[in-house]
């Protein structure tokens, strides 16, 4: 499966941006959708994710500025960001883990979309 990530960019302190992921390929059902984030010197970090049935998890530091969605007919999840701070700062990426026709469980990565939030 491919993953094709977009709309990252560089936006203010306050800011909003929105960050889009489709998965194309023989995906037969995808079980869980998600944003992770690295920062410079960091670890790679789980931002949010969502559950096939629409259960969200998030970390801390984003709840209340940050909304994941997903759009199952195009097999798409999203990340709402707003209030963006200067600690935002990432290369974000998303991560499917999904199976295919033969019931196979897969976890797969997107290439990735920086993300620069300047104070």
């Amino acid at each position: 499966v491919q993953l094709q990530a977009s709309g990252g960019g560089l936006v203010q302190a306050g800011g909003s941006l929105r960050l889009s992921c489709a998965a194309a390929g023989s995906i037969f059902s995808i079980n869980v959708m998600g944003w992770y984030r690295q920062a410079p010197g960091k670890q790679r970090e789980l931002v949010a994710s969502i559950a096939s049935g629409g259960s969200t998890n998030y970390a801390d530091a984003v709840k209340g500025r940050f909304t994941i969605s997903r759009d199952n007919a195009k097999n798409t999840v999203y990340l709402q960001m707003n209030s963006l701070k200067p600690e935002d700062t990432a290369v974000y990426y998303c991560n499917l883990l999904w199976s295919d026709y033969k019931r196979q469980l897969f976890d797969s990565w997107g290439q990735g979309t920086l993300v620069t939030v300047s104070s």
